[in-house]
């Protein structure tokens, strides 16, 4: 019998995550997870920090989240693992740096869930007002869940159906913009202001943009989290990582640069500035076009909310098989479909529960929960990106001793890029993330004996398993 069970044990640890994506299925992933409407919802608040220079803000973050999405894409290479910044980090720094690390990118990825089952509530709600909120977060967070146990190539799908979606959409709309535009008289420097108009560019207002478009590529990193279910990881997710970054930013760009042509510098007013992008459409296709982004916006969210939950289950799922979370719970994997069922099923039962206290507090604070919710999320990634620079720089620098500049300006300027936001960040936010932050590393000291590196491990698998 005690034979029995311990080969009973020994095969289900010898059950690993299933490679079946190969390179534009990680790209798709990732790209639904950021969402090509990323600047939509942003898009009102950076025109008026940046006076109207959205475009201008947009690329000068791609190139400045570039730099953290080489470092990830190269870290990958050398540890092709579920368990991404967390394994990064404990492998190269130090265990205890690599669990504050994963502590802190398992608030962004259990956040963006949550914060997208509330949103898709809410814009439901619009479309079948009869139905209450608690209803649809429940019917949300089941649905989440629900496609994310159906296997990885079953995500992959919808992943894709809900990309092709979105792309479409925003193809009605530069479509629409083009329509517009044969009815205006342009002077010649029209289709150049967008980048750099004298009347209204000042650096210091660019940057401050910048800083908020940013979070139009916030996700990119979840691709690394695929690394185990990725065909030639050493090299697909390194293409993957950078080439969702370079898309999201120059799909990006072109949406916000027709955004301009039609709206110019004209400031929001701040009870519209959430719905700065659909106002735009509506000037340039009428109410349907108003309606379609409108619509665009929620499944969106939902892309974002199923592909956030499955970067999460992935994360937790290397965590707990390196002991940093319990390793009975999390460390296992659901034999048939070959997917780390208990860390979906409680990123989702955490998504719709935080979702009801979220609108409990925000009842009570005029909404400004979930801003709050939206900047924790941030202060967790950050952290990551900053840990995986970090990271990158001791491997190839310190390490094996590079002297390429490539290897020493990447990680450095990425590093510095992502500090510099993440102490901008409100100070809610940073009360909140320090809170998480505390909490995590005092539970990881205490459940590894002060992360004695015996009792936390970051394992990197065989690429033939």
């Amino acid at each position: 019998m005690a034979q029995s069970k311990a080969a009973a044990a020994t095969k289900a640890s010898a059950v690993r995550l299933n490679r079946t994506l190969g390179l534009w299925n990680l790209i798709i992933i990732g790209m639904v997870i950021i969402q090509p409407t990323a600047p939509m919802g942003i898009y009102g608040v950076i025109s008026n920090k940046a006076h109207g220079h959205v475009v201008t803000a947009i690329l000068i973050a791609m190139v400045a989240m570039l730099f953290t999405a080489i470092s990830y894409g190269r870290m990958a290479r050398v540890y092709p693992s579920a368990g991404s910044s967390y394994t990064y980090v404990g492998q190269e720094i130090h265990a205890a740096a690599g669990y504050i690390v994963g502590w802190g990118m398992v608030m962004d990825y259990l956040l963006n869930p949550l914060i997208c089952t509330a949103f898709c509530a809410k814009a439901a709600m619009n479309i079948l007002p009869g139905l209450s909120y608690y209803v649809w977060i429940l019917f949300f967070a089941a649905f989440f869940t629900w496609m994310n146990m159906r296997g990885i190539r079953t995500s992959a799908k919808m992943n894709e159906a809900l990309c092709a979606g979105m792309v479409l959409v925003v193809l009605l709309f530069l479509a629409g913009v083009v329509r517009w535009l044969w009815r205006v008289h342009a002077d010649p420097g029209f289709f150049t202001r967008p980048f750099y108009d004298p009347r209204y560019f000042q650096p210091s207002r660019v940057f401050t943009g910048t800083s908020v478009a940013v979070l139009t590529y916030i996700g990119f990193d979840a691709v690394s989290t695929l690394s185990e279910e990725a065909k030639n990881p050493r090299r697909n997710i390194l293409w993957a990582t950078v080439l969702v970054c370079l898309i999201t930013g120059l799909l990006s760009g072109v949406e916000v640069y027709a955004a301009q042509l039609v709206w110019g510098a004209t400031p929001f007013p701040d009870a519209r500035v959430e719905s700065a992008f659909a106002l735009i459409a509506r000037q340039v296709g009428g109410a349907v076009l108003f309606q379609i982004v409108n619509f665009t916006l929620l499944v969106a969210n939902i892309g974002s909310g199923m592909g956030s939950q499955l970067a999460a289950g992935r994360l937790l799922y290397g965590m707990g098989r390196g002991n940093a979370l319990p390793k009975a719970f999390f460390g296992a994997i659901e034999p048939r479909r070959r997917i780390p069922r208990n860390g979906i099923l409680a990123v989702g039962g955490f998504a719709l529960v935080g979702a009801g206290i979220l609108e409990f507090f925000s009842a009570r604070l005029g909404g400004g929960a979930y801003e709050v919710g939206a900047q924790a999320l941030n202060f967790g990634a950050f952290i990551a990106f900053m840990g995986v620079n970090a990271a990158a720089f001791t491997h190839y620098v310190v390490r094996k001793g590079s002297r390429r500049p490539s290897d020493l300006l990447v990680p450095i300027l990425g590093f510095a890029v992502c500090g510099f936001i993440w102490i901008h960040l409100s100070r809610p936010a940073l009360v909140l993330g320090a809170a998480w932050m505390a909490a995590g590393i005092l539970y990881g000291a205490i459940r590894t004996r002060g992360f004695r590196s015996e009792l936390v491990t970051f394992e990197v698998p065989s690429e033939a398993d």
